[in-house]
């Protein structure tokens, strides 16, 4: 793993700007682990959803910005980091300790060199405990799912991903539960985007999983997604 501060992180880095929005509810235990890890000279958005264990301000206290989203949902506070993002390239990153936002720098160059328009994280679990079964059948059902509905070979949907924030908005959005990431997904398909996968280690979690820590989570997730696969193409323009 690379450290970030290192002049072999800061190397890789591309130039421009980034922001890196941080959806989060009650993770102030991964916090601290997570913002050290964002990559010299790129800026954090954590977006709190409701938390009531301090994280907030302890974002705000690391350096981070800090946007409150009362809408509860994984899809309402992605928004509302994109919306508050302003810089080139906006990436997505899970706020819990499970993924290391500095592994987003090849992310990043794939899309500044025009190699990709949406670059995603497949994520291999580190240990037992980084994926249960339940969550992994959820994402292998939704792949297939994905695949006959664009024809894209993608093993994971994965949080973790870089694309161009003007070319998202672009694709106008509009879940705002589990369906977030796959619409996301599903829309730049519609669109022609180049999108590309790489494998990036998943770690146990610090704390619950909000969406996907039960079955019951796991397939209300599939749910939502289903009804993201079932919206006809959209008329998207790049």
């Amino acid at each position: 793993m690379t450290e970030l501060n290192s002049p072999t992180a800061k190397r890789l880095a591309p130039a421009g700007s980034v922001d890196v929005v941080l959806p989060c509810l009650d993770e102030a235990a991964a916090l601290p682990w997570v913002l050290e890890r964002i990559p010299s000279g790129w800026h954090a958005i954590v977006v709190d959803n409701g938390s009531t264990d301090g994280s907030a301000d302890l974002a705000r206290s690391l350096g981070a910005t800090v946007v409150t989203e009362t809408r509860r949902g994984f899809g309402a506070a992605c928004h509302a980091g994109l919306l508050a993002a302003d810089a080139d390239i906006v990436c997505f990153c899970d706020c819990d300790a499970s993924l290391d936002p500095g592994l987003l720098v090849p992310f990043v160059a794939q899309v500044v060199t025009g190699e990709a328009d949406l670059v995603l994280g497949r994520r291999c679990p580190q240990g037992s405990g980084a994926w249960p079964a339940h969550a992994r059948a959820g994402n292998l059902v939704l792949a297939r799912m994905l695949r006959s509905r664009t024809g894209l070979r993608l093993h994971d949907l994965g949080p973790m991903r870089a694309v161009r924030r003007e070319a998202l908005l672009s694709l106008d959005l509009t879940d705002r539960r589990s369906g977030y990431p796959l619409q996301m997904v599903v829309r730049a398909a519609d669109a022609g985007w180049r999108v590309r996968e790489r494998d990036v280690p998943y770690l146990p979690r610090t704390g619950k999983s909000k969406v996907t820590g039960t079955w019951r989570g796991t397939w209300q997730a599939v749910r939502d997604m289903r009804k993201v696969l079932a919206e006809a193409p959209q008329e998207v323009t790049r």
